[in-house]
């Protein structure tokens, strides 16, 4: 690892005084270092994603055999993901568990309302922490970090009911830092996209069902093959509306009649491009705003639907 990462310092805060100086990076590593140390012992919720790997990764050096990467298998996994989670922790050379969670047992977690990631975070961190106590360890942590205290994120509240610590978060580590601090780790997960969960491409209120879940997977496993590693198959039911980052959008549409036709052999009637391109949180965002709730990071933005183009996978 390098002695010495820097990134470059925050803006000053508005008419509020003078702003307190940032802490540099490494300041920030050390910070984090610090306090997995003092955890004796953890259980690190490992998804594979770049946070949660950076922190298994930092625990694992920290720790060594104290530390124990857990990644929960349930329906709304992608098997993919399971599988660069398996070989992620084997090349940085951490204990590793795969351990299955009962979310999808709870029909509060299947209603699918504004709380569902709660009931799932719930459900994970009482694994975990039955988990930590057969394994003779103090402590779960997971990789929320810095960023996440502006989003709409119901399983922090899950995490804080269940003592779960957020050693990133703790440090004041950005996603941006966590990446740069990952590469400099040599991670190959560094600069991997952000996947939630395949639930989360369900309409809030549309309940979770297992055929849902395998389509949504399947669909975006065809995306991936065609060069789209940033991608949400949105499930309105008969229909699959796609979002990839705006960039790619135009090449999305020129490969709009061979996508359609993967999708509507995987059962869907219709399938639409989302010219807005992709925005993580966006069904809860909508869900929120047709509420009247706060939406964290909105000026408004278009409805559902607003913006999309029709594919060519009308039966």
């Amino acid at each position: 690892m390098p002695e010495r990462v820097v990134v470059p310092e925050v803006g000053p805060a508005p008419e509020r005084g003078p702003a307190p100086e940032p802490l540099p990076l490494e300041s920030k590593r050390a910070r984090l270092e610090e306090a997995l140390r003092a955890l004796r012992g953890v259980v690190v919720a490992f998804s594979g994603g770049v946070d949660s790997a950076y922190l298994l990764a930092a625990a694992a050096d920290v720790l060594g055999d104290r530390c124990v990467g857990a990644t929960a298998v349930s329906p709304s996994l992608a098997r993919d993901e399971l599988a660069a989670a398996r070989a992620l922790a084997a090349a940085m050379g951490a204990r590793h568990v795969v351990v299955e969670t009962d979310e999808f047992d709870d029909p509060r977690y299947r209603r699918n309302d504004l709380q569902r990631c709660y009931f799932c975070k719930a459900a994970l961190f009482t694994r975990l922490g039955a988990l930590a106590v057969e394994l003779g360890l103090p402590a779960v942590a997971y990789g929320a970090n810095a960023d996440d205290r502006g989003e709409y994120r119901p399983g922090m509240r899950a995490a804080a009911e269940f003592a779960v610590r957020a050693p990133l978060l703790e440090a004041g580590l950005t996603k941006a830092e966590i990446r740069v601090l990952a590469r400099a780790r040599g991670l190959e997960a560094w600069d991997k996209p952000a996947s939630p969960c395949l639930a989360s491409r369900l309409p809030h209120g549309t309940p979770v069902t297992l055929g849902a879940l395998r389509q949504i997977e399947e669909g975006e496993r065809v995306l991936h093959r065609l060069g789209f590693p940033e991608v949400r198959v949105r499930h309105h039911g008969a229909v699959a509306r796609i979002e990839v980052p705006l960039p790619l959008v135009p090449r999305l549409l020129a490969e709009a009649p061979r996508v359609a036709a993967a999708l509507v052999a995987l059962g869907f009637r219709e399938v639409e491009v989302d010219r807005r391109g992709l925005r993580s949180g966006r069904l809860a965002a909508e869900a929120l705003r047709a509420q009247g709730g706060a939406v964290p990071g909105d000026a408004g933005g278009a409805g559902p639907g607003q913006g999309a183009a029709p594919g060519t996978g009308r039966p």
